[in-house]
């Protein structure tokens, strides 16, 4: 039934409704220092970690303000969404069920801090699923980069050939078609404009974690 040893899943748009509350932060944040969004704001820092988020908002809006602060303020905001509000997308616990029945070995590779995924995987009580966790700040690069999912692939101790990897967003297909991954792209809505482009990459593209089981 399966043709990988390990399956590696991104959080944020790929297995967690989160992408809206990533945007109502944005807008909040952004509007109390009197800036609109810009359309390419999400696109741009979802593949970073929050150092490096921070480090590009302050030079880009021109901020005087220290990253740290920024870094505060964000993961303020976002602790109580992830512990109380963010729900999974659907099918994804029965999917993750389905893999651990047939000996599967599951991790998450994320641009999100321990602080942020593991109360949502908690409190939707798919934690004790996944044998590994590995985040962008831990390896100190982003998604455009194949050290994540080479280091997540490393502590399941499986070759990427043998992994599967699901993203919502093209830069972390395009990155883990590079190291020769198995690539299922997942539907979000706020990155749409992208799907044409990920089903060309992908080896399989799902709109609902349904076409799976």
């Amino acid at each position: 039934m399966f043709d990988f040893k390990g399956a590696i899943f991104d959080l944020d748009g790929t297995i967690i409704d989160s992408m809206n509350v990533w945007e109502k932060i944005d807008i909040e944040f952004l509007s109390k220092r009197n800036i609109d969004m810009p359309n390419d704001y999400m696109e741009k820092i979802n593949i970073m970690s929050f150092e490096e988020a921070a480090k590009y908002t302050i030079e880009r809006f021109n901020l005087k303000e220290k990253k740290e602060n920024l870094i505060k303020e964000w993961n303020e905001m976002a602790i109580y969404e992830y512990s109380n509000n963010i729900r999974l997308k659907p099918n994804v616990k029965e999917y993750l069920e389905k893999l651990k029945e047939n000996n599967i070995k599951i991790g998450l590779a994320t641009a999100s801090p321990k602080e942020l995924y593991e109360p949502v995987l908690k409190n939707n009580r798919v934690y004790d699923y996944f044998d590994t966790f590995t985040t962008v700040e831990e390896v100190n690069q982003d998604k455009s980069y194949p050290d994540i999912y080479l280091q997540t692939a490393k502590k399941l101790g499986i070759n990427p050939q043998d992994c599967v990897g699901f993203e919502d967003i093209l830069t972390g297909v395009n990155t883990m078609k590079k190291i020769k991954f198995q690539v299922v792209g997942v539907y979000d809505k706020y990155s749409s404009n992208e799907v044409e482009n990920m089903k060309k990459v992908c080896d399989k593209f799902i709109y609902n974690f349904k076409e799976l089981l």
